[in-house]
């Protein structure tokens, strides 16, 4: 599918590319984005090069993976998020925001927008979050923008060949009061 671009309040969500590969190059430098993401560490130019100019567009082509570049209207880099589809009608959602950009609700606001998009324009019925245990600036990030945490899973993430527990949270259309497109039958306790 051709990528697509989503406005918020005060962002511009849009796909990146070549134009883009110095602003993540450096973006990426911050050791808390190489901490607690599985991108490489160290990131190097042409880890940058290769996600701007392959893994993305790559993604949106075989719709497997819609990546958004947060950007202010400036056309400042306040961070980057992706809904990577993970089984029908189930995504997972992934985000990170520039180290001079954090603490202002940009991430929070751009993934309350690709996931309204996500349930409505690409019939998506449930999105996941997970992250390493600890990473309580993404779980933060998470929470506010309505996801339900649900719990640990063990081993779950693999990060530089190390296993780590993941927390897990989630989001149905229902949270955002939209329809979704399957039937949902909660379970009785």
């Amino acid at each position: 599918m051709e990528p697509v671009t989503l406005t918020t309040d005060r962002l511009v969500l849009r796909t990146v590319g070549a134009q883009d590969t110095e602003a993540v190059h450096a973006a990426c430098q911050d050791p808390d984005i190489q901490r607690w993401t599985t991108i490489p560490s160290p990131y190097l130019h042409e880890h940058a090069r290769s996600f701007t100019e392959q893994m993305v567009p790559d993604g949106w082509a075989n719709a497997s993976m819609f990546t958004f570049g947060l950007f202010l209207p400036a056309g400042d880099l306040v961070g980057m998020l992706g809904i990577t589809m993970i089984s029908l009608g189930v995504g997972e959602i992934g985000f990170w925001g520039s180290k001079e950009h954090r603490g202002r609700g940009y991430v929070t606001e751009a993934a309350v927008g690709a996931s309204r998009w996500a349930f409505t324009e690409q019939a998506v019925d449930r999105l996941e979050w997970r992250a390493e245990v600890g990473n309580t600036a993404s779980r933060a990030v998470a929470e506010r923008a309505g996801y339900t945490m649900e719990g640990t899973l063990r081993s779950a993430i693999n990060n530089k060949g190390t296993r780590r527990d993941a927390w897990i949270g989630s989001l149905l259309p229902s949270d955002l009061s939209l329809p979704s497109t399957a039937p949902y039958l909660p379970a009785r306790t």
